[in-house]
């Protein structure tokens, strides 16, 4: 569905793109004189999926590697009564329909909508207004969210934030409401700590988005020592992987999409040996 030409309201737009790995090959073994099981540290909070499981930790374990989360970011939601009152929660007519640029957005949307007045006008008129406009959404995981609120999204195959804003951008105005800010895990450092003790050195790192690097980096260049060389960092999206190069890191891979199978995908490819 085009949008109209009238105002987009985009909720926290983030942009993200690096060179890519397609999303599933066949996995050729480590021989037996290769490590067997190769760690991996994924930078970012669980998230389980309808079978009980993290879906990273899963399609890391399909290539017979062992995935370990640790979460470096926690989150503060910020102007929500803005948002529920001026951005067209109540306003639909003003906009041309929504973005949502990740599960973040999502949760503070609902929690605009938890009890009250709102939560009943949403079901009675709202929902249905909204869904007569075009609701873009970055990623699968955040399409997943918006659709259990009782909207229909379209955008999530076009593999990240940048070439959906292209698309978006190109066609009508936006106005951009943040609804949370990125903070310091408060937990990070120890539970880095924690893993480098009992782990080691992880033959590959994950990072999930540039604030998780700036706020994580410190802790792992003091864990790894002289090792960090002989780690394989990966990144979720390209916007990511500029960050990792800003900061003289080589990327090992990069995602096609952010998705966990395009992840696991790239990541083994990076670990696969060159000989065996």
């Amino acid at each position: 569905m085009s949008p109209p030409s009238s105002l987009l309201t985009a909720i926290d737009i983030q942009i993200s793109t690096h060179t890519t790995f397609s999303e599933r090959s066949p996995w050729r073994a480590p021989c037996e004189d290769c490590q067997a099981i190769m760690k991996v540290l994924l930078l970012k909070d669980a998230k389980e999926d309808e079978d009980g499981q993290d879906p990273y930790i899963r399609e890391l374990g399909l290539y017979g590697l062992e995935a370990t989360l640790i979460p470096v970011l926690s989150f503060n939601f910020l102007s929500l009564p803005s948002f529920s009152e001026k951005a067209g929660l109540s306003r639909p007519e003003g906009y041309g329909g929504l973005i949502f640029t990740s599960p973040r957005a999502v949760e503070a949307m609902e929690l605009c909508l938890e009890g009250g007045d709102q939560a009943e006008v949403w079901k009675q008129s709202l929902r249905e207004k909204w869904n007569a406009k075009s609701v873009y959404v970055v990623g699968h995981a955040t399409a997943s969210l918006v659709n259990k609120i009782g909207l229909d999204t379209e955008g999530e195959n076009c593999g990240n934030g940048e070439k959906l804003a292209e698309y978006i951008c190109s066609r009508i105005p936006m106005e951009s409401i943040t609804v949370y800010q990125k903070v310091p895990h408060p937990g990070i450092q120890v539970n880095l700590s924690s893993y480098y003790s009992k782990q080691g050195v992880p033959a590959s790192i994950a990072f999930f988005s540039p604030s998780g690097l700036t706020h994580s980096l410190q802790y792992i260049q003091e864990l790894s020592g002289n090792h960090i060389q002989q780690i394989k960092f990966a990144a979720i999206g390209p916007t990511t992987a500029r960050a990792l190069a800003a900061q003289g890191l080589p990327v090992s891979c990069t995602a096609q999409s952010p998705t966990p199978r395009a992840l696991a995908a790239g990541i083994r490819r990076a670990l696969q040996p060159d000989s065996c």
